[in-house]
């Protein structure tokens, strides 16, 4: 391990999705406890439901800067993203930018790092969906060619990234390897110019491992909702293909309806917007909650019977508990989660999601695929200078 007379580094980290805040949450226990952090949350989550509660419930530090950019097209919430990132990264100067996942606050963090020539550090890389078409495919593709750290959370994205042609710093990472065994590429050198990759494993298995116990001994969003353990259906809906296609979101709702158990679903902001400005209702049999908080969300997810899903980290963290899933979409980045039938893909055709509903019973334990639970450690040892 390092020592203790290791130079400070200074990283800023940019979040604004309540998945970042949760990988966020995992990384910056690890990272605060040697250097410093400047947390940046650009808004693009800014309800009080999507946003606040989990910096309360993950022990998130408060943001240094919050740009209150807010919600809009994605041309305009880039680039208003793209501006303010751009003057706190002047200021801050940090040695590094931390972005995470595919969402338009990791585009523009990532885009504003390379411009100011700032090494970019990506977590969650070489996930793909290989449809050009997701927003969210386009984000991570180019936040990927500007990042000097690639951290894969799988074999399969390493693999997709080699293929694009990023490399390894040596020796090669077949599998996670202790945290001490990884050096990063010598600043300046070839190889971190293309992007470096590491295998790191899954930050969010890190914060599942931490707060999955903590779920089970204090939320009591079962008992408020008058659930019984096994006896339900999770659902989620919020990905614009589906909520931007009124007649893919009328199959999607009228397939939940149709399911034969009770289904709890917590209506994202933009889900409710969506119905709002059609006449798609919502079935009685189908249960529909606000957004709940990190704690709640791992409680109802680690009761329910199935969870159905257009969500990735929905996918990834079902898997990681042992909940089958259905996915609302026609292909998943996290593909490794469809190994042993714990994940099978629906799209949007009712029939197919009652088919797959029916099938959603694996037998044994998910292969364990998404590392060891120290993906954090990994990662910061990685951005300390050798």
């Amino acid at each position: 391990m390092h020592s203790a007379a290791l130079a400070l580094m200074k990283l800023l980290t940019v979040v604004g999705a309540r998945p970042q805040f949760i990988k966020a949450a995992a990384f910056s226990r690890v990272a605060r406890r040697r250097h410093t952090e400047v947390l940046v949350h650009t808004g693009q989550h800014y309800d009080a439901a999507m946003s606040d509660v989990f910096f309360d419930e993950l022990a998130l530090p408060r943001p240094d800067h919050h740009l209150g950019v807010g919600s809009g097209p994605h041309g305009r919430q880039t680039a208003q993203m793209l501006e303010r990132l751009e003057d706190v990264m002047r200021r801050e100067a940090p040695d590094a930018v931390v972005v995470y996942g595919d969402t338009n606050s990791t585009l523009a963090g990532a885009l504003a790092a390379a411009k100011l020539r700032i090494p970019v550090a990506h977590v969650e890389a070489g996930l793909r969906s290989f449809v050009r078409e997701m927003p969210e495919e386009v984000n991570r593709i180019v936040a990927d060619s500007l990042s000097a750290y690639l951290f894969a959370p799988t074999r399969t994205a390493v693999d997709n990234l080699l293929r694009e042609g990023h490399a390894l710093p040596p020796p090669a990472l077949e599998t996670p390897p202790p945290p001490s065994s990884l050096h990063p590429p010598a600043a300046g050198s070839g190889a971190a110019a293309r992007g470096a990759i590491y295998l790191t494993g899954d930050i969010m298995y890190d914060a599942l491992r931490s707060h999955a116990p903590l779920a089970a001994a204090k939320s009591r969003v079962l008992e408020e909702l008058a659930l019984r353990p096994g006896g339900y259906a999770l659902a989620t809906v919020h990905r614009a293909a589906n909520t931007d296609d009124p007649a893919r979101l009328e199959r999607i709702v009228d397939a939940l309806a149709m399911l034969r158990e009770p289904v709890v679903l917590p209506l994202h902001p933009r889900t409710r917007a969506a119905l709002a400005h059609t006449d798609i209702e919502v079935d009685a049999a189908v249960r529909v909650i606000d957004p709940v908080g990190y704690l709640d969300m791992l409680a109802l997810q680690q009761h329910a019977r199935m969870v159905l899903t257009d969500s990735g980290g929905v996918q990834k963290e079902a898997y990681l508990l042992g909940v089958p899933c259905v996915t609302l979409r026609d292909e998943t980045e996290w593909v490794e989660t469809l190994e042993g039938g714990w994940n099978v893909l629906a799209g949007a055709d009712p029939e197919r999601i009652l088919a797959a509903a029916r099938r959603a019973r694996p037998s044994g334990e998910p292969p364990r695929v998404f590392g060891d639970g120290h993906a954090a450690e990994r990662m910061v040892e990685a951005l300390e200078p050798t």
